[in-house]
């Protein structure tokens, strides 16, 4: 049992540099993962005011990583903006965010909505019924209803 002493004995800065180490982590998930690790709250905003200041931790920067692998998953617009803001990134942040990389040419909304159905399905559908299962397909990825229509009628030109 001497690993749980040890787990007490790191610093709230240790444990995020250590989970920084790994991967991005929005300001709010760190300081639930602090949490968890029973350290006390003003421990754990003190902690992670010198994190931001010192450029380790940026919700922007976690922002733009979350952004660039759901979109290489074939994710949609709206189910990126939920997820952000699901793991506390501000929605203002998330609304540049979004904005910044259309407007870069990161991202084409459309046409990932046609790739994402063109990699899942050959055709648009013969019946209503596969014409429905295909659009639940993408709007279940986050797709809205333009970028839907798009994608279907991209993958019926295709045929």
């Amino acid at each position: 049992m001497p690993a749980q002493p040890e787990a007490h004995a790191s610093s709230p800065r240790d444990d995020a540099i250590r989970l920084l180490a790994r991967r991005e982590y929005s300001r709010a998930e760190l300081a639930q993962r602090l949490a968890s690790r029973a350290h006390p709250p003003e421990a754990i905003d003190a902690c992670l005011d010198a994190l931001a200041e010192d450029g380790l931790q940026s919700d922007a920067r976690f922002a733009e990583s979350f952004l660039r692998s759901r979109m290489m998953r074939g994710q949609g617009p709206l189910k990126v903006r939920g997820e952000l803001e699901r793991r506390g990134v501000e929605r203002t942040l998330v609304a540049t965010t979004l904005a910044a990389a259309e407007q870069d040419g990161e991202v084409d909304w459309f046409e990932l909505a046609a790739e994402a159905l063109s990699r899942r399905f050959t055709h648009p559908g013969d019946s209503p019924r596969e014409r429905a299962r295909r659009e639940r397909f993408l709007a279940s990825r986050g797709f809205d209803f333009d970028q839907i229509r798009h994608a279907l009628e991209r993958l019926g030109a295709t045929e």
